[in-house]
């Protein structure tokens, strides 16, 4: 028996775009939880649905160990959670019909944040919000421990009232802002092996994740943040280097995700990482998240030292207008000198992009387009604007949405308000451009590439890519929704 029963309700083969992506990160959110309730004298197991069928191996989990306590306690470093897909929704409940016949059943992560009446009245017995490592070891210790407990008083917890059954929020938790006071995840409960096959068979290598700090300052109107909000708090450089170590040297990692929300904020501090990484002789290749604002040429050259190889920037749209509407707090003109810091250094530039927001025009879309054509990143990410509660964009589109308020795996790719155009416009300009940028990469390359995520049979191929551009100007009249929004 234990005390706590850890899990998540992310499976990765629910998913087709990340099946053929092949790139599972183990759930690190829900390692810190256990790693501070171990630390705090708790026994911890972890059911990891990752890689594993989270129907049979749940229940097996729960017979095996038997917890006083079950908390389905999501990854909030994985965008895939913060999503909050509604695939994922079902495994939760799924889950807790499971383990809800002889254990309190606990739920944390966006998805629960946003919608902690439903997530009680399916059965759960308390939600989470905010930042919840330390509220999730205050509850337990009094569940476990205090039959005459109030919820109440524990910041971050949310009930219903047995005597009214209403819903009771508590207070919101201060965010901790000395994150070198938790211990490391705790790596051991996972199964190593399992990760590690899953990379070699597709990709080569080995990659592992980590993170070196928790929020983000900048105040995108789209992005949604129901944990920690406007702040951001830094591991020290050291922590992340020492990290960075034990990662490759006890793990095996080749390589290394910083799942950060934005990497890099502070110049000095990506200088002192650089100088850690050396003294250490730690250095091993690394990706990030940044913004192309962060990206100087002093911040390329230090991320070099330190190993980074590949930098996924939120560029979203070549139109500021559409930027500015957004509230991005970046300018399209310091793309371009972003891409050639980076590849100065033999760093590979990504971008993310966001197609149908509010106002866009095939005009503004052209731009977008125009932008990747003249700056030629290595990769992009194309997505669509999605509303998630919490956000701005939200509160602006809210009498525009309908009964599908979620994407059901993350290459739904629908437009869930009223847009410019439809949602097979907007697939057909995703497989377009992600078909011009493979096509870029396999003459760089002499060949095609290997494990493209959306690809759709045109790398290497000019003409399949000209057709699929001819489809997309087709598309542009013939699929214009009759009202769009304005910006």
């Amino acid at each position: 028996m234990v005390d706590v029963l850890l899990t998540h309700s992310y499976h990765l083969f629910y998913d087709p775009k990340q099946i053929r992506k092949m790139q599972p990160y183990p759930p690190l959110g829900t390692l810190y939880a256990a790693a501070l309730l171990r630390m705090q004298g708790f026994s911890v197991a972890l059911f990891d649905t990752m890689l594993q069928d989270p129907g049979k191996g749940f229940a097996e989990a729960l017979h095996l160990y038997r917890p006083r306590l079950v908390a389905l306690y999501e990854d909030n470093f994985n965008f895939l959670s913060k999503m909050c897909l509604t695939r994922m929704r079902a495994v939760a409940y799924g889950m807790l019909a499971a383990a809800a016949t002889g254990s309190k059943v606990i739920a944390s992560g966006s998805d629960a944040s946003d919608h902690p009446e439903e997530y009680l009245r399916r059965g759960f017995d308390y939600v989470l919000f905010g930042e919840a490592e330390w509220t999730l070891v205050e509850l337990v210790k009094e569940l476990l421990g205090n039959s005459d407990f109030r919820p109440e008083q524990i910041p971050g917890v949310t009930f219903l009232d047995p005597a009214t059954d209403e819903l009771v929020q508590s207070f919101r938790r201060p965010l901790l802002r000395d994150l070198d006071t938790l211990p490391l995840p705790a790596r051991d409960l996972i199964q190593p092996e399992l990760y590690r096959s899953a990379w070699r068979e597709k990709h080569g290598f080995f990659s592992m994740n980590l993170v070196a700090s928790r929020g983000c300052p900048y105040r995108c109107n789209w992005c949604a943040r129901p944990i920690y909000g406007d702040s951001f708090h830094v591991r020290s450089a050291e922590g992340v280097a020492e990290e960075m170590k034990e990662l490759k040297a006890r793990y095996g990692a080749d390589h290394l995700w910083f799942a950060d929300d934005v990497f890099g904020l502070r110049h000095r501090w990506v200088e002192e990482l650089a100088e850690a990484v050396e003294r250490r002789g730690g250095r091993i290749p690394f990706k990030i998240q940044s913004r192309v604002n962060l990206v100087t040429s002093e911040v390329a050259s230090a991320l070099r030292r330190a190993g980074c190889t590949e930098v996924w920037m939120g560029v979203e749209s070549g139109s500021q207008k559409i930027l500015n509407a957004m509230e991005k707090g970046s300018r399209v003109e310091l793309v371009p000198a972003a891409r050639e810091n980076l590849r100065r250094e033999g760093i590979r530039a990504c971008f993310f992009l966001q197609f149908g927001y509010p106002g866009e025009t095939w005009e503004d879309i052209q731009n977008t387009v125009e932008l990747v054509r003249e700056t030629r990143p290595e990769d992009i990410g194309v997505s669509v604007s999605y509303p998630l509660p919490g956000t701005r964009f939200h509160e602006r589109v809210r009498a525009e949405l309908g009964a599908k308020r979620n994407w059901v795996d993350s290459d739904d790719l629908s437009v869930m308000f009223n847009g410019t155009y439809t949602n097979d416009f907007y697939r057909a300009l995703r497989d377009a451009l992600h078909a011009e940028v493979d096509l870029w990469a396999a003459q760089a390359h002499r060949g095609n590439r290997n494990g493209r995520p959306d690809g759709n049979g045109a790398q290497g191929n000019p003409a399949e890519v000209a057709r699929l551009w001819q489809t997309v100007e087709r598309m542009e009249k013939s699929c214009r929704n009759p009202e769009p929004t304005l910006v």
